[in-house]
């Protein structure tokens, strides 16, 4: 099942039909080649509404494709938790494919972030090509998952500042490669710290870029009210480490 998602104005005042326009139109038209009949399903961007809408189509012109409802999967797809992905800035393209499995995981916000020991350094023009980059990608993995919102990638933030922005969620989880050097019983306070994940909860996670955090970025954290936290005995590269976490709480929240 093909699936896209919908400014409001797109869906009649009942939400009985729908009209794609523009890009999606012309992937269903020309690329997917679908008829009269063939259904798909959409989202709504607005953010109070999770229902999947699916549709059949009844009508395609050039520029647009109408559908008539079928049915309404009431059921959201979203994780219970808003998580947000801090996620220190990776050489090449290790970024894309970070957004596109988070994303896929269920994440509602990406935030890059610019840590000291990030080899990539983003010029301001540079920068907000690659963030439109990292926005289509994560569009494409919500309607491939069919997810009920497009999660927003930021623009690239500056590590006090994203630890800022972490200290207001209400779980600030910092993953850290020494962190069962510094306790003993590290893997166990970190399945306290996960159990302890109540649904409705916000919900930041940090990961750091190659080569990890600085021991002052870890203090930083520290002192925002960050609990952190160990993924196992084995160094995992920044691209598996926040995939790793973000299992963890969805095998967690949606238990």
């Amino acid at each position: 099942m093909n699936h896209f998602f919908a400014q409001e104005d797109a869906f009649s005042a009942d939400h009985k039909t729908v009209v794609i326009r523009g890009d999606d139109a012309h992937h269903i038209m020309h690329v997917l080649r679908m008829k009269v009949g063939e259904e798909f399903s959409v989202s709504s961007t607005a953010e109070s509404d999770t229902a999947e809408y699916r549709f059949g189509i009844v009508a395609t012109e050039e520029g647009a494709v109408t559908g008539e409802l079928r049915f309404i999967k009431k059921e959201g797809v979203e994780l219970p938790a808003r998580i947000t992905l801090f996620q220190g800035l990776p050489k090449a393209d290790k970024m894309e494919l970070i957004t596109q499995k988070a994303v896929e995981l269920g994440v509602a916000k990406i935030v890059p972030v610019a840590c000291e020991r990030s080899i990539v350094k983003l010029a301001p023009g540079r920068a907000e090509k690659k963030v439109a980059r990292l926005q289509a990608i994560a569009e494409a993995a919500a309607k491939q998952s069919r997810r009920g919102m497009i999660p927003e990638v930021s623009f690239v933030m500056r590590f006090p500042e994203a630890c800022v922005l972490a200290q207001e969620a209400d779980v600030f989880l910092l993953p850290y490669e020494l962190a069962q050097e510094e306790s003993v019983s590290a893997m166990e306070e970190t399945r306290e710290v996960i159990r302890a994940i109540k649904p409705e909860s916000t919900v930041a996670v940090f990961v750091g870029p190659e080569g990890g955090f600085s021991k002052e970025e870890v203090q930083l954290c520290k002192e925002k009210g960050a609990s952190v936290i160990t993924l196992g005995r084995r160094i995992l590269r920044t691209e598996t480490a926040g995939m790793a976490l973000l299992s963890w709480l969805v095998f967690q929240l949606e238990s």
